[in-house]
């Protein structure tokens, strides 16, 4: 296996660590029992620098080299999601509603098994600040992380994270400098007519028809106002009778067609628009050395270091606005369903492999002068 051997060593009992954490999923900011797990393992690997209750359950943990030097931060997200599970494993969720359908309990193992071979071995001048992150799903774990004082406090230079995709082969590593994820805005109409009998048309002011008009004309938005060479993408999802990037320009230009509905229509059309997570930026230095790693633990055929931009988002966006860093994606090569499928599970094949590029980036980045 073309990973750091001590770290393949641990691979079944990190299968263990990520079968107890995918039987237990906590949502949002609630990760109480999964940071109580993940503190204890931090404790059995001998580390003793361990802070709790950061954005309610979020834990940092530092790791002191041999020699001094800056702090590197390497960050995991905890939290599962409101789905019920279908895989039928062994080790399914015991949370009615509830369970790892995003393969963050892989990405806490991963940064686990990191923990504990740079606990063992110290090979580095400087710190590693293990960050361990509750609600990236929905309520902005990493953003309240931030705006804690994450950062300052424990005086982090660079943050590195990591996502697992679905269906790429086992050990793969994609990364690009710049945008690599898209911001994700939320976006309501209201629109408010009159109704009435659908033989007497002339006596109503319809909002179905209002509405379809809306609809396709925020298509339009794409097609025709947006520069194409910039990834934008506006869907509606929902459309109940009884998003894109925060570009200020499109929602100047949604506002404006429904006011335009408005009057057409002679009634009411208010849009609410509600900013979401910006979009994820690499910083350049920081993606090509993160290619640059991922190269030395599986070799550079299993490495793009300058792939395209993914239309989802990721709240490690507001640690990338605070400090400079990167976000790289995994292959986990088999397993079960996509992300946020019902019959999703994470292939323990991969953790090793995400572990090796933790504990390989703090080697590489913080090398020992002596």
């Amino acid at each position: 296996m073309p990973v750091v051997n001590r770290i393949a060593g641990l691979s079944e009992e990190m299968k263990t660590w990520r079968q107890h954490l995918h039987r237990n999923p906590e949502l949002g900011l609630a990760c109480h029992k999964t940071a109580e797990f993940v503190v204890a393992r931090l404790k059995d690997a001998g580390i003793t620098d361990i802070h709790t209750g950061i954005a309610e359950s979020g834990v940092v943990a530092i790791i002191e080299g041999r020699e001094g030097g800056p702090t590197i931060g390497l960050r995991a997200d905890m939290d599962a999601l409101p789905i019920a599970e279908e895989t039928g494993a062994p080790w399914a969720s015991e949370v009615a509603g509830a369970m790892h359908a995003c393969g963050h309990d892989g990405h806490t193992t991963m940064l686990l098994g990191a923990a504990k071979y740079l606990a063992e071995t110290r090979n580095f001048a400087g710190r590693a600040a293990l960050i361990f992150q509750p609600a990236e799903e929905n309520e902005g774990g990493g953003r309240i992380m931030v705006e804690e004082g994450m950062m300052d406090r424990f005086d982090i230079k660079e943050v590195y994270g990591i996502h697992n995709v679905p269906g790429l082969d086992l050990g793969y590593f994609y990364t690009k400098p710049g945008p690599i994820m898209a911001g994700a805005d939320t976006f309501h109409v209201y629109i408010e007519g009159r109704g009435g009998h659908g033989a007497y048309p002339q006596e109503t002011r319809d909002p179905i028809a209002a509405g379809l008009a809306v609809g396709q004309a925020f298509q339009s938005i794409v097609a025709r106002n947006h520069n194409p060479m910039q990834e934008l993408v506006v869907s509606l999802t929902q459309f109940h009778s009884g998003s894109a990037d925060n570009v200020i320009p499109v929602r100047t230009r949604m506002t404006e067609i429904c006011d335009g509905i408005s009057t057409a229509y002679d009634l009411t059309c208010r849009l609410d628009y509600e900013e979401g997570y910006p979009p994820t930026i690499n910083h350049d230095d920081q993606a090509a050395f993160a290619a640059e790693v991922a190269r030395d633990v599986v070799g550079p055929d299993m490495v793009n270091g300058n792939t395209g931009a993914e239309m989802g988002a990721e709240d490690f966006s507001y640690m990338l606005e605070a400090r400079p860093g990167a976000y790289v994606f995994l292959g986990p090569g088999e397993g079960s369903g996509g992300l946020h499928h019902p019959k999703f599970d994470f292939n323990d094949e991969a953790s090793a492999y995400g572990a090796s590029f933790f504990a390989r980036l703090i080697e590489k980045a913080l090398p020992l002068k002596g």
